[in-house]
Order: structure tokens, then C-alpha cells, then sequence
């Protein structure tokens, strides 16, 4: 028997053919966040390397709360099995510290909360967990983050991956012990909501990598988070363009007499630069604030990446 027929057999024989490895083939990742709301139909999956499903919310006491996306999250595990994506589980996200600071804050609930994730990642089959507690406090609070970051790594089965998400300046995370960052397999950096006048300007993604590299995170664990909203009112960018198309040629325009600050294609050209000399990838705030066919942002992050 010739062993591609040997291969071939093999791979009928199996459930599953095992996913394209983005991390062990050094790949530039590209890692979007979807949402219940969105319209998986219109997000070209095969422009990712990762997705993080946004969110899976916790308690106080350690348990995961009533998941009510169950068929958008098996319809996105379907549609990224075919192109070879990896599809993780977003926990937490802004506003959920206080559940966070009390479910790590003791074995018993950490326990719990490991074992709830583990169940959640077989059931979905999923490729990860991406654990978004953005603000956790100094002192005891970072030594029980370090904990359970610690126990989720060493319950999750070989293989998933276990990321986070951290503010832009690591000079104000203070409740991210580097030891954390030891555990993750990589780090999702929000570099946006900031920057003075302007929304995510280049120089805040400039500054945020510098700060976590001061902190001890290594360029092949760094991804630098990009937005596909604008400041101020959360618009997308498909509203923006929609209203005016100029919108592609520039950071800002005049929404019902409003500058709004966004990224577009050229600041995002620019951001896809900075990240293959200074990261390991791109993260996006989210999918479905994207435009569609030919002016979709993602699209213009993955030419980049090819040039």
C-alpha cells in the first residue's frame, strides 16, 4: 500500500482531521471576536486563524451561567472546522471583575470553574479558552489570577490553548502578574479606547507593545488588538462607510455633526506593519462591525499580511 493511500485511509477512518496548528507553524494570527448577533454568513472565516466567542459569563460562586447562543456557537465551530480556524471561548469581558475577584478568590470555587469550563470546551468542541478578566486588583486578586489561570491550563485537554485579554498600558495592570503570562499561550492586547482626541491612533499601539515587552511578555505572545468601531458612540465601521465613503480615506469623519475617530484600511496597513515586527498577530474588536466585500477591513488586514 502507497502512503498516500495509507493517508487517505486513515484520515476516513478518523472522526476528525486534526486542525491546521496555527501556533506551532509560527503563523501570523489574526484573531477575531464574534458575537451572538453576528452574521456568520457574511465573515470570511478563512481570513482568521483564530475565533473568540464573546461571552461565556460566570458567577460569584464559580459556575458559568446559562449559555443562550448554543446554536450560533455550533454553527460557528462548523463553518471555522472548514477552513481550518480555531474557535475559543471568551469568559468574562468588561464589567465581570467583582465575579471574577470572588470565584478565584478560593480553591473550592476555582475548582468549579475549571471543571464547568473544561465540560463547556468538550460539549462545543472547542480549540480554547480566552479568559477576559480585564481589571483584576494587585496583591491577593493577582496571586488568585495566577491560580487559576494556573489550574484552568493544567485541566484543559492537550493541545487547547488558553489565552487573555489585557488593558493597552501595562503600567496600569498592576493585578497581571507576569507569571500569568508564562501560562498563556498568547496574549490579546486592547489597544483601543484611547489615546487622547483621536480612537486607537498608531503611537497607542506603539506604546502598548513597548509597555507589555517592559512587563515581560515576549514578542511571539503579543497580539495587538485593533477596533472595527468608533469613538464616541460604539458606531461600526459599516455605519460609517454606509453614511459616507470617504470614510476609507482617513481616521475620522463627521457623523450627525460628530467626528467620530476610527481605524481605516491605511492606519490598519500601518498597525499589521508594527505587529509582524513587535507581535505575533492581529486581535479585532469585532467581526460583525465589519463592512462587507470589497471595503470589509478584515480584508485589507489580510492583504497586509501577504505583502
Amino acid at each position: 500500500m502507497s502512503s498516500t493511500l495509507a493517508l487517505l485511509l486513515l484520515i476516513g477512518c478518523s472522526k476528525t482531521v486534526p486542525r491546521y496548528d496555527a501556533e506551532a507553524q509560527g503563523l501570523f494570527r489574526i484573531v477575531g471576536y464574534v458575537t451572538a448577533g453576528a452574521v456568520m454568513d457574511v465573515i470570511d472565516v478563512s481570513k482568521l486563524t483564530h475565533i473568540n466567542y464573546a461571552f461565556l459569563l460566570p458567577d460569584k460562586n464559580g459556575a458559568l451561567k446559562p449559555f443562550g447562543s448554543s446554536a450560533q456557537l455550533r454553527r460557528v465551530v462548523a463553518l471555522a472546522a472548514e477552513a481550518d480556524v480555531k474557535v475559543m471561548i471568551s469568559i468574562g469581558g468588561w464589567g465581570w471583575d467583582d465575579e471574577f475577584e470572588a470565584l478565584a478568590s478560593t480553591e473550592g470555587r476555582r475548582a468549579r470553574f475549571v471543571a464547568e469550563v473544561v465540560d463547556f470546551v468538550r460539549e462545543y468542541e472547542l480549540d480554547g479558552v480566552d479568559i477576559d478578566w480585564e481589571y483584576p486588583d494587585a496583591g491577593a486578586s493577582s496571586d488568585n489570577f495566577v491560580s487559576l489561570m494556573q489550574e484552568l491550563r493544567n485541566a484543559l485537554p492537550v493541545g487547547n490553548l488558553l489565552t487573555t485579554a489585557v488593558i493597552a498600558d501595562a503600567d496600569n495592570a498592576s493585578g497581571v502578574d507576569p507569571a500569568v503570562l508564562k501560562v498563556v499561550d498568547f496574549v490579546n492586547i486592547m489597544a483601543y479606547d484611547g489615546g487622547g482626541m483621536e480612537h486607537s491612533p498608531l503611537g497607542l499601539a506603539q506604546e502598548a507593545l513597548a509597555s507589555w515587552d517592559a512587563k515581560g511578555l515576549p514578542k511571539e505572545k503579543r497580539v495587538l488588538g485593533v477596533p472595527f468601531y468608533a469613538r464616541p458612540g460604539n458606531l461600526s465601521y459599516r455605519q460609517l462607510l454606509e453614511s459616507d465613503p470617504k470614510a476609507a480615506n482617513g481616521d475620522q469623519i463627521t457623523y450627525f455633526d460628530e467626528i467620530r475617530y476610527y481605524n481605516g484600511p491605511a492606519t490598519l496597513r500601518d498597525k499589521v506593519e508594527l505587529a509582524q515586527l513587535e507581535a505575533s498577530g492581529i486581535m479585532i474588536w469585532e467581526l460583525s462591525q465589519d463592512a462587507l466585500g470589497d471595503d470589509s477591513l478584515l480584508t485589507v488586514i489580510w492583504d497586509a499580511t501577504r505583502r
